[in-house]
């Protein structure tokens, strides 16, 4: 595994750990509990420069490669799922910005979003619209020179406090994206409660009535906002996922084998009995591999490999699966303690569970994913 990272990257992986065990980790349970991140860790968050993880040096952000981004996502999953998404969609969109935006734009907007001054969300779904992106109904009318949205976005993350919306709508039918900020007229915000994990990720429904921005906030060309705009940072998204997924599963992993070390049934450790060494196993071998699928991806995506898309889905479709299957050993494991809210591991499960459906849902990832097996492996 190594022989994708540098002494700097190892570097790298300590400080991002060094920070996660101070800073996240003992506030993990209470984001779950209280269904938020406070402000003041987020503004922690931000000095330590990960809202702006891969954002250029010359627009205020740490310049981070693909490979680093990937070993800070996997530290933060194992820390916090919520915080992890946090850092997904601000780059999410500031990949998008980066690619896509005009100076102006970029000029504008990376400073602040890479400072945390401004926190970002992606406003794609919507309460009928979810996988079958091209069908959403979001209108973007032109009104003397603005644009004009009307249409509802539901489950999007962070929407409770993001500042700027990266949202995707149909312009004269065509689909775009488009900057909008909270503070335009006509958005009314509707936080979602109770969801099964990943509770402090500050899920909400956002209305948007006769909201009108400048004509300059259109982000790329219009028809081009779902297989261009969107899908750079949804593949960005699906990396982090991933990634952030080993981080789950190594917590899980970890906690299970502290449990081994110091419960005993029939006067024997859990770690003396075979079944227990088959289960951390399994969980050891599903983490090395999906890691290693990680970092093909974004290996892959750091050198523009024309195969980057369909690793980056391959690495995100298996680690979002193997998170489930190690963090419900752990489960397992622990037994009823496993169900208590007394130790993580239930947390983490739940956690895991989200991670199927988020930035593309495994069963449409397979089929996407089989498009390639059949066009890769038929026969002539």
């Amino acid at each position: 595994m190594d022989v994708f990272f540098n002494e700097d990257a190892r570097r790298d992986r300590k400080a991002f750990r060094d920070f996660v065990q101070r800073e996240i980790l003992p506030a993990a349970d209470r984001h779950d509990r209280e269904q938020e991140i406070s402000r003041d860790l987020i503004a922690r968050i931000a000095r330590q420069g990960y809202l702006g993880a891969t954002v250029p040096k010359d627009f205020g952000g740490m310049g981070m490669d693909l490979l680093a981004f990937g070993l800070l996502s996997e530290e933060l999953g194992r820390g916090c799922a919520a915080v992890r998404s946090l850092i997904t969609v601000q780059t999410m969109v500031t990949q998008a910005i980066e690619r896509w935006g005009t100076e102006e734009q970029k000029t504008r907007w990376l400073p602040q979003l890479a400072s945390g001054e401004k926190i970002a969300a992606f406003a794609l779904t919507e309460p009928e619209y979810g996988s079958d992106a091209g069908g959403i109904q979001t209108h973007i009318g032109s009104v003397n020179g603005k644009l004009v949205i009307t249409g509802v976005k539901k489950w999007i993350t962070f929407g409770q406090i993001a500042d700027l919306f990266l949202l995707m709508g149909r312009h004269q039918d065509k689909l775009c994206a488009v900057l909008v900020e909270r503070s335009s007229p006509g958005i009314t915000v509707k936080p979602i409660k109770d969801i099964l994990g990943v509770r402090g990720s500050m899920l909400a429904e956002i209305q948007f009535d006769q909201c009108a921005v400048a004509g300059t906030c259109l982000l790329g060309s219009s028809g081009f906002g779902l297989t261009t705009v969107a899908f750079t940072a949804l593949d960005i998204g699906r990396y982090s996922i991933a990634c952030g997924c080993v981080g789950l599963a190594q917590a899980s992993l970890e906690a299970a084998v502290d449990y081994t070390k110091t419960r005993k049934q029939f006067n024997a450790y859990l770690r003396e009995y075979q079944l227990i060494q088959e289960k951390i196993a399994d969980m050891v071998t599903d983490i090395r591999a999906a890691r290693l699928l990680c970092f093909r991806a974004g290996y892959c995506k750091k050198t523009k490999n024309p195969n980057a898309f369909r690793d980056m889905m391959i690495a995100k479709y298996y680690a979002s699966n193997m998170a489930i299957r190690v963090a419900a050993k752990a489960v397992e494991i622990l037994g009823a303690n496993g169900c208590s809210r007394e130790f993580p591991v239930e947390r983490y499960y739940r956690d895991a569970k989200i991670n199927e459906t988020i930035e593309g849902t495994n069963q449409m990832l397979q089929t996407m994913i089989s498009r390639y097996g059949f066009n890769d492996y038929a026969e002539d």
